[in-house]
C-alpha cells in the first residue's frame, strides 16, 4: 500500500513525499482510513512504529474535509494530550511538518517555560492544540482557553499517562469537551488499565493491535552482559571504546546515577551528558541537541525524561540499570530499531537484577542471550543486595539539603534529521 491511496489530499502527500515517504507503517496502513471514518479507535502499537503520524496525518485530513468558511478567528477542533514535554514537541513537529501546506495552525502548550507566548498563540486562533494535561489545566483554570468547540481527542501514550498518575487530570479535560466528539487512544500496550479508560471514553472503538502486547521489536538485538555491581561503569566504558560505538542511549534508574555515570565516563575521555527531571530545561535541550547532532556520544536518560525523545537509526541502546517496572524495558529499547533499520540493546546485569531480568523475560516470553566478557567475569559468589535498601542507604549517606523544588522538566525534541526513505517512525 501507498500514502497515495489512503485518501489524503495532495497538500499533505506533498509533505509527505518532500521527506520521502511513500509506504505507511503497519499502524498508519490500519489506523488512518479507522480515523477518516470518523468513529472512535484504540490502537496499541510497540515504541517507534509511527503511531504519531498515524493519527497527525488522518486529522489533518479531516480538518481539510470538513473546513467551513468563517469571518471570525479560529475556533480550537483538535486537543492532543501527551504525557511529557518530550513527546508534546514531537507531536507537534509532525502536525506542523506534514500539515506545512494545509494551512491549519497548531501550537504546543507545556509547564517548565513561559506561559505568556503560550496563551498569545491560543488567542490567536487555532485549530489544533497539543498540550500535556498539567498546563492545560493550568491555562483552562485562567479562562485562557476553550474546549466547547473541541471535535477529536486524542490520548497519546495513554498507558504512560496513567503510569504518571494523570488519570484525575484526564478526567478534569474530558469534563470540559463536548459530548459528542471523536476520540482516539493510542498506547504501547493494552494493560487491564487501558482497557478500563477505553471502556469508559470510547464509543464502539475500532480496534487495531500491529503487534503483540508487550513485546519487543524484532528489529533489535537484544543481549545480557551478566557482570557485579562495581563494575558496570568500566564494562559500559569498554564496550563503548572497543566497539567504537558513537551514539549511545544509556538508562539509569535513578537521576543521581545518571551524573555520576556521566562524571565517571567524562574521566574516561567518553563524551556524554545527562537528561532527567531535575535538569533545568536549556541543560535538556543542549544535551538532547548535541547528542542528535553527534557532538557528545552518550546520552545518559532516566525513564520519564526518556519518553518521546525520536532519533532516526539510534543504533545502540545499553540499560545500565534494569527498570523496576518491567514494560519499561520495552519502551526503553524501543528507542532503536525504529522504521525498519536494525538495533542493538544491551543491558549490564548484576545478582542484584536476577529477579528482575526474569520478570523481564516473563513479559516478553522470551528467554534473552548471555554473554560475558573476558575480564569483567561476575563474582560466582556475590550476594544480591536488594535495590530499594541500597537506594535508602545512599539517601542516609546524603548530606541534608535545603528544602524546595529541584524544578526542571522535559524539554522540547530537537528538530531530528532527516528520515529514511522508506516508512516513516512517527
Amino acid at each position: 500500500m501507498l500514502f497515495t491511496e489512503l485518501g489524503l489530499s495532495d497538500s499533505i502527500l506533498r509533505a509527505i513525499e518532500e521527506h520521502g515517504y511513500t509506504t505507511p507503517t503497519p499502524i498508519q496502513a490500519k489506523s488512518i482510513p479507522a480515523v477518516l471514518k470518523g468513529g472512535d479507535l484504540l490502537a496499541a502499537a510497540q515504541t517507534g512504529t509511527g503511531k504519531t503520524a498515524g493519527f497527525t496525518l488522518p486529522i489533518l485530513q479531516r480538518l481539510l474535509s470538513n473546513a467551513k468558511p468563517t469571518s471570525g478567528k479560529r475556533q480550537l477542533k483538535v486537543l492532543i494530550l501527551t504525557p511529557t514535554r518530550e513527546l508534546a514537541a514531537q507531536v507537534q513537529e509532525s502536525v506542523v511538518t506534514y500539515g506545512k501546506y494545509t494551512g491549519l495552525k497548531s501550537t504546543v502548550i507545556f509547564g517548565g517555560v513561559g506561559a505568556n507566548p503560550q496563551i498569545k498563540a491560543i488567542q490567536a486562533g487555532l485549530d489544533i492544540l497539543v498540550a500535556t494535561p498539567g498546563r492545560l489545566l493550568d491555562l483552562m483554570s485562567q479562562n485562557c482557553v476553550s474546549l466547547s468547540a473541541i471535535e477529536i481527542l486524542v490520548l497519546d501514550e495513554a498507558d504512560r499517562m496513567l503510569d504518571m498518575g494523570f488519570l484525575r487530570d484526564i478526567k478534569k479535560i474530558l469534563a470540559a469537551l463536548p459530548k459528542q466528539r471523536q476520540n482516539l487512544l493510542f498506547s504501547a500496550t493494552f494493560s487491564t488499565e487501558i482497557k478500563t479508560l477505553a471502556d469508559s471514553l470510547l464509543n464502539s472503538p475500532a480496534l487495531i493491535e500491529v503487534a503483540r502486547s508487550n513485546s519487543a521489536n524484532e528489529a533489535i538485538a537484544q543481549l545480557i552482559h551478566p557482570v557485579d555491581r562495581t563494575n558496570k561503569h568500566p564494562l559500559l566504558a569498554h564496550l563503548i571504546k572497543s566497539n567504537d560505538w558513537k551514539q549511545v542511549l544509556v538508562f539509569t534508574r535513578t537521576k543521581h546515577g545518571a551524573n555520576k555515570l556521566v562524571t565517571q565516563l567524562e574521566k574516561d575521555g567518553i563524551t556524554s551528558m545527562a537528561i532527567h527531571g531535575n535538569k533545568s530545561q536549556s541543560a535538556r535541550t543542549k544535551a538532547l541537541a548535541d547528542f542528535k547532532a553527534g557532538k557528545i556520544a552518550v546520552l545518559v536518560a532516566t525513564d520519564i525524561a526518556a519518553r518521546g525523545i525520536d532519533i532516526d537509526q539510534l543504533p545502540h541502546v545499553v540499560n545500565y540499570d534494569l527498570p523496576n517496572v518491567s514494560e519499561d524495558y520495552v519502551h526503553r529499547i524501543g528507542r532503536t530499531g525504529r522504521a525498519g533499520s536494525n538495533g542493538v540493546a544491551v543491558s549490564l546485569v548484576c545478582v542484584d537484577e536476577h529477579q528482575m531480568l526474569k520478570d523481564i523475560e516473563k513479559l516478553i516470553k522470551q528467554k534473552l542471550p548471555q554473554e560475558v566478557i573476558p575480564g569483567f567475569e561476575p563474582d560466582p559468589n556475590a550476594v544480591a543486595q536488594p535495590i530499594q535498601m541500597r537506594s535508602q542507604q545512599h539517601q542516609q549517606s546524603r548530606k541534608p539539603r535545603p528544602s524546595g523544588n529541584a524544578g526542571g522538566g522535559a524539554k522540547p525534541a530537537a528538530k531530528r534529521s532527516s528520515p529514511p526513505k522508506r516508512s516513516f517512525s512517527r
